[in-house]
């Protein structure tokens, strides 16, 4: 499956490098959805933007194989009088984690405007030891410009309002070990996966035994993404999305992780103990994980209803809603799994 890999980590690289918060994801949709018709694969876009790519089965009965484009990022919410910007956030992170990092504001007529999210009293020459002691917080972190504005006015000239987004740099980087360095690997490198599996599937020519519904969601990260896609034919979702290392955790970057738990509950047992066994019986490298600040595309759509079997498993994703870090063979793992699955 070398092949494979190469093609998850080429349109990975291609995804992250194409900005995607929660609210405008268009692009990237537009990208995913190109690809999964030049596989052949019929797709359509929800009233909500979404993408769904359809891979029939022998049965009318479907699986949902889901993750989100969408990522972390910000919002103006408002021009200070002295020249910059003060952010409201898409997503949960640090703010410790993107001081000094580079940005984009995206206008509404279309402008791309660069800058820097720093803590406003960034300078160790004029405050002393605040830049090393002071708390970063909504109100402190400010964006400054790569233009000469010196006031609110000088940056409305250049068509900046409150409520355009806020795009993060991704930084993205492939190592010679394997690793792949990037903001955003949650949760592109699962669309990634998707779309590795799919490529899979139809060259290897296996019709899987339910029909695959393919769900691309881009709101995951504020909470709602995949809630109201269930149909009366769906048995059952599969969520791909990153696992996370840590202090007292399982998971590891070159690792799938089936999840038992987060913040929302435990997942369907039934499929936790087949995708365990799918595991031990192909000789996948996995692991079991818990997470307690946590929830996935699966849990949003349990909650808005869906009387489904859900589960999630995804590649050990390292310092996540920070700068990220995955390794290839999380990847494959992933995707083997998530292959048999299908079957």
């Amino acid at each position: 499956m070398k092949y494979i890999t190469n093609y998850m980590v080429e349109k990975l690289v291609e995804i992250l490098n194409i900005p995607s918060p929660s609210g405008d994801t268009k692009k990237g949709i537009e990208v995913c959805r190109n690809e999964f018709e030049r596989l052949g694969v019929k797709t359509e876009i929800t009233l909500k933007g979404a993408l769904k790519a359809t891979l029939p089965g022998k049965k009318e009965e479907s699986k949902i194989i889901a993750a989100h484009i969408d990522t972390l990022g910000g919002m103006v919410r408002e021009v200070t009088s002295n020249g910059y910007l003060k952010l409201t956030q898409i997503g949960g992170y640090s703010w410790n984690s993107v001081d000094g990092e580079y940005c984009t504001i995206s206008t509404m007529d279309g402008k791309e405007i660069r800058g820097t999210i720093l803590f406003e009293k960034s300078s160790v020459h004029n405050y002393g030891d605040a830049p090393k002691s002071d708390k970063r917080t909504e109100d402190n972190m400010v964006v400054r410009l790569d233009e000469l504005v010196e006031n609110a006015e000088d940056i409305k000239k250049l068509g900046i309002n409150v409520g355009d987004f806020v795009y993060l740099d991704p930084r993205v980087e492939v190592t010679q070990s394997g690793f792949i360095k990037s903001r955003h690997l949650d949760n592109k490198a699962g669309v990634a996966i998707i779309l590795g599996v799919c490529k899979y599937l139809i060259e290897t020519e296996i019709v899987p035994e339910y029909t695959l519904e393919f769900f691309i969601s881009n709101y995951e990260e504020v909470g709602h993404g995949a809630a109201g896609i269930a149909t009366s034919l769906t048995q059952e979702i599969l969520a791909i999305d990153m696992a996370s290392p840590g202090i007292g955790q399982t998971s590891k970057e070159n690792k799938v992780t089936i999840c038992a738990k987060d913040s929302s509950g435990p997942y369907d047992l039934e499929m936790k103990k087949r995708l365990v066994n799918l595991c031990c019986d192909q000789e996948i490298d996995y692991v079991i994980d818990i997470y307690k600040y946590y929830g996935s595309d699966a849990s949003a759509l349990l909650r808005g209803g869906a009387q489904i079997k859900h589960a999630l498993i995804g590649p050990g994703v390292d310092a996540s809603h920070s700068y990220e870090r995955t390794h290839v063979d999380g990847l494959l793992n992933t995707a083997k799994l998530v292959i048999e699955y299908c079957k």
